[in-house]
């Protein structure tokens, strides 16, 4: 039994195959290929291409929640926020509420492709047109064409979208297909586990995912983040200090867990063989995406610290 999942590593099961595919190796995947997605939000091609459409770059949010938001369509604030989940609704109002009056959401969805063209050329060079990186997204696309969408509405709205016909775009919408059905599987484990999107965040940060001034980015008031404190205090599952309790912890790990697990259909379906040969094919391209310094040293997602 592994404490950080909280169960047996082998409860991902069996793909169609027969093979097992083990719950390390569905984080591990994770691992890969979300910096491989969330390059979007920080490459400075795609910052122009937004700014060509007329948004405010000189920060990232006024793109970024157009930039995810755009496959859902022109949505409003409550859709985008319950999509989102961790973001403080005022925040998402202040970008969501003028978005589609810069830009249609096809405009933006076309906007995206054209950045994350350009920003992959510029971070690969010429690997971008290699053999590896084409395996690469053939199994990945296979693997996001297999996602369960029902309840999941980024992966579904994600998984509309016509694919791209350059490998290294269709690279880029499997991975951006696969970490939204994982997310959305996430926010299900978290509402199982009863915490809230303020509450996710501080119980967050009192495992040490990340800092606490990290989670002030997701644009909660000082009052709202103490009121969460105080709700998870009552519960036993942080202390006076914003440290987490073991009974936090374990709150945490059970929910890690259950992501994991919730995201691990696509992976047995295309089969243990494939899996780890598609992890052996990302690692290069992974390290070209955090070598580039475009990523922070430091996100929300706790990725290498839970």
């Amino acid at each position: 039994m592994s404490k950080h999942d909280g169960g047996t590593e082998t409860e991902a099961g069996a793909g169609e195959a027969g093979d097992a595919v083990e719950l390390t190796r569905v984080r591990q995947l994770w691992h890969l290929l979300e910096p491989l997605h969330a390059v979007l939000y920080y490459a400075p091609e795609v910052f122009e291409e937004a700014a060509a459409l007329g948004y405010d770059t000189k920060e990232r949010w006024p793109s970024y929640f157009p930039l995810r938001a755009a496959p859902l369509g022109p949505v409003g604030t409550e859709r985008v926020a319950s999509a989102f989940y961790s973001f403080s609704p005022r925040m998402v109002a202040e970008h969501i509420d003028s978005a589609w009056a810069i830009a249609e959401p096809d405009a933006v969805l076309a906007a995206r492709l054209r950045g994350i063209d350009r920003a992959y050329r510029a971070i690969f060079g010429d690997r971008v047109d290699s053999p590896q990186l084409a395996e690469a997204a053939a199994l990945a696309r296979r693997a996001a064409e297999s996602v369960d969408t029902a309840g999941r509405p980024l992966a579904a709205a994600n998984a509309e979208l016509l694919w791209p016909e350059a490998p290294h775009l269709q690279l880029w919408q499997a991975a951006t297909i696969l970490r939204e059905h994982r997310g959305d599987g996430h926010i299900a484990a978290l509402l199982v586990a009863g915490l809230d999107p303020v509450e996710s965040l501080v119980s967050f940060a009192a495992i040490g995912a990340a800092s606490v001034e990290r989670f002030e980015s997701r644009g909660w008031s000082a009052g709202e983040w103490r009121s969460a404190h105080e709700r998870l205090t009552a519960r036993g599952l942080v202390d006076a200090q914003g440290t987490a309790t073991d009974a936090g912890r374990d709150l945490r790990h059970r929910v890690e867990h259950q992501t994991n697990q919730l995201a691990a259909r696509p992976w047995q379906l295309l089969g243990a063989a494939e899996v780890a040969r598609l992890a052996d094919l990302l690692g290069d391209f992974w390290v070209a995406v955090l070598s580039s310094g475009l990523l922070p040293s430091e996100t929300t997602l706790g990725i290498g610290k839970v």
